[in-house]
């Protein structure tokens, strides 16, 4: 595809983004009203200086206009402090432009992120999603209305500099008003240049971003595993491109400056050839020429500033089309309105289940049926990658099955909504998450209700955790830390099992809960455990067969099919895969 193609295929595209754009811009019209009014203000004040040239030179030193000893300095000072003001009033208002947008794009992109389905998540394009809120969404609103600033201030400045021009000399202005075309030609010339480096220039951020963060997230087995000259090689070349293409921009930048200046100089010697004739013929004076050439330097700068600042579009263009990618992506599916009618019994049906990931060359599930009556306690066993996780993901909906139906209480979990739905669930995992606030904040976090104070303390008292927390010198109000990590493994399960406790949902799913835990924060933990799970449906994933003797019903999963199912004894009076496996974990033990 040639270069003309190209443009003409991202014009519609650029279109759209720059309406997208402004239309954000747009809805404060008021402060952007205001901020032109003063940049016109601005603009008016600019020639100004030019015109009084004219007579400060034919009258003024003459002698003529005695006067103009004082009035002529006074002028200049008032102009000067109008214009300040000006410049002040209009670049604040543009300024609190500029920061209501990104604060309304960033609660934008934020309400996306939070809607999207569990499976962009797994894509693990975590550096990209950051400096599309970091770097991405400050791009696109502050070159929105610097671009703005530029391209209405400095044509308000050009265009009063031409009509000023013209009334000095319109032989003369003919000969800038035929050059300037041929500065706005170059400067296109460099824009879809500009444009493919400065997208590969976001590209290269978001790896930086990526590349950084995995440095601090995995410090301590880069120290284990002396893996320093590893994460030089890879940050020096992601950080060395990123370099090449700040340059390749930084030159395609910098290259337009003196190649306008050249035919800026041809028009200015162009413009004095011809002012010599007419003063030899007596049809310019020394003032109006004066006059014309100071309005004639004025007019550089701001051409300047609009042939620059197809750069700054060209940033905001690429920065606006990664933040639009994340805004215009689909959110989780939610077609349905059902709700179950109060509090579900906790009855869980998978009929005929079958999954495949869109990439997949092999269903993960295939055809698996189970039923879970209200109060059951479930256990989950198998090997890695038998579907264990899969099959549970579905039931909060993280995973969508391709074929087959979930239900709860006798209704497809299809049919309700993602609220209804969740609101009958629980999880405690493995990897717990905690935020970075204080304990009281963690364990009745969620919208269900406000947890009282009481209610947050009886819930560590039954998760065995409530005399630590006590023991702390602030209590309640405690911070965590990032990550939890002023939290051991075993008190940070114990605090995801109070917030279980505080939402008491009917339906609880225990996923590799005590797996990274030692002997006693795993009996601190299971004891907890036994509590939540009282009254409840519980599907429990566990590689620790002897977490799991105690379930009502043990499921053995391989290559996503379930091979056997029964409790503890029957298992293993079978002699099947479960024996062997308890007898293989036994051994070991």
């Amino acid at each position: 595809m040639t270069t003309s193609e190209h443009a003409a295929s991202d014009r519609p595209l650029n279109l759209n983004i720059w309406h997208r754009i402004y239309s954000r811009v747009g809805s404060y019209w008021k402060g952007l009203a205001l901020a032109v009014l003063f940049m016109a203000g601005a603009a008016a004040t600019q020639p100004t200086l030019a015109v009084a040239m004219k007579p400060l030179l034919d009258e003024g030193f003459s002698g003529a206009k005695p006067e103009y000893v004082w009035q002529v300095p006074l002028a200049i000072i008032g102009l000067i402090f109008l214009r300040g003001l000006c410049n002040f009033f209009s670049d604040y208002l543009l300024a609190w432009v500029a920061n209501n947008v990104l604060l309304r794009v960033r609660g934008e992109m934020f309400e996306k992120l939070l809607a999207l389905p569990d499976s962009e998540f797994k894509k693990g394009d975590t550096g990209r999603l950051l400096n599309r809120f970091t770097v991405d969404a400050g791009y696109m609103t502050g070159y929105a209305t610097d671009v703005l600033t530029v391209v209405v201030r400095e044509s308000l400045i050009v265009l009063a500099m031409i009509c000023v021009l013209l009334y000095m000399s319109w032989q003369l202005t003919l000969i800038i008003i035929v050059t300037m075309p041929i500065s706005v030609l170059i400067s296109r010339a460099f824009i879809n240049r500009l444009r493919r480096i400065n997208r590969d220039m976001v590209n290269m951020n978001a790896e930086l971003t990526r590349v950084v963060g995995e440095g601090i997230d995995g410090q301590r087995v880069i120290k284990l595993f002396d893996g320093y000259n590893f994460e030089r090689k890879r940050f020096a070349y992601v950080s060395g491109r990123l370099r090449r293409f700040d340059m390749r921009a930084a030159t395609a930048d910098a290259a337009m400056t003196p190649i306008t200046q050249v035919v800026t100089a041809c028009a200015v010697a162009a413009v004095i050839a011809v002012a010599l004739n007419q003063a030899n013929t007596g049809t310019l004076t020394v003032g109006s020429f004066a006059s014309f050439m100071a309005a004639l330097a004025q007019i550089f700068d701001p051409i300047k500033r609009l042939t620059k600042v197809a750069s700054r579009m060209q940033k905001m263009l690429v920065s606006a089309e990664s933040v639009f990618t994340l805004i215009d992506q689909d959110p989780e599916t939610e077609n349905a309105q059902l709700t179950l009618p109060g509090r579900a019994f906790g009855h869980v049906q998978f009929q005929d289940v079958s999954h495949r990931f869109p990439d997949g060359e092999h269903d993960t599930l295939k055809q698996v049926t189970l039923d879970i009556q209200p109060g059951q306690t479930v256990a989950l066993v198998g090997r890695s990658g038998s579907g264990k996780t899969t099959l549970v993901n579905m039931l909060p909906r993280f995973i969508l099955p391709t074929a087959g139906t979930v239900l709860i209480d006798g209704r497809d979990i299809q049919q309700l909504s993602l609220k209804n739905l969740r609101e009958q669930l629980s999880l405690v995992s493995q990897d717990v998450v905690l935020f970075d606030d204080t304990i009281a904040v963690n364990v009745g976090y969620g919208a269900l209700h406000d947890a009282s104070e009481q209610e947050i303390r009886n819930a560590l008292k039954a998760a065995n955790l409530l005399e630590f927390v006590d023991s702390l010198p602030l209590g309640l109000q405690t911070h965590v830390g990032e990550n939890a990590t002023r939290l051991s493994g075993g008190q940070r399960q114990r605090l995801a099992i109070a917030r279980a406790l505080i939402k008491d949902a009917p339906i609880l799913i225990l996923d590799e809960a005590t797996s990274a835990l030692d002997n006693e924060s795993e009996r601190q933990v299971q004891a907890s455990l036994e509590i939540l799970m009282q009254g409840r449906t519980t599907l429990v994933i566990a590689h620790r067969l002897s977490t799991v003797q105690n379930a009502d019903k043990i499921v053995v999963m391989d290559h996503g099919r379930i091979i056997e199912q029964g409790s503890h004894s029957e298992l293993l009076a079978a002699n099947g895969a479960y024996a062997a496996l308890y007898q293989m974990q036994f051994r070991d033990a």
